[in-house]
């Protein structure tokens, strides 16, 4: 069981990595993961909607259509909040050096 949450950890911590480069696919997984509770996370639909946004902003096809089945889940106050955090969490990528956010 300490392996399974070790790699689900690792796991997410991963695909934030990729997501601080702009990786629609880690977004997207992200979602899931937040929206299922998979990876070690609790499920939490302000923060699925936030990764499903940011998949659909980078042209995820999924993570449009993901992102409206959620929506119809949530009061309008959680998703305007979930847009926020989406917002913030580009402008503190964007912020970024370079260097840092694109090294392998």
């Amino acid at each position: 069981m300490a392996n399974s949450l070790k790699s689900a950890q690792y796991l997410i911590e991963s695909r934030l990595l990729d997501a601080a480069r702009g990786d629609a696919g880690a977004y997207f997984d992200l979602g899931i993961a937040f929206s299922t509770g998979t990876g070690g996370v609790d499920v939490d639909l302000i923060q699925a909607h936030k990764w499903f946004n940011l998949a659909a902003l980078g042209g995820n096809v999924e993570g449009q259509k993901c992102r409206a089945d959620l929506s119809d889940e949530m009061s309008r106050d959680e998703i305007s909040e979930a847009q926020r955090q989406a917002r913030a969490w580009l402008d503190a990528t964007a912020r970024r050096p370079a260097a840092r956010r694109f090294a392998a």
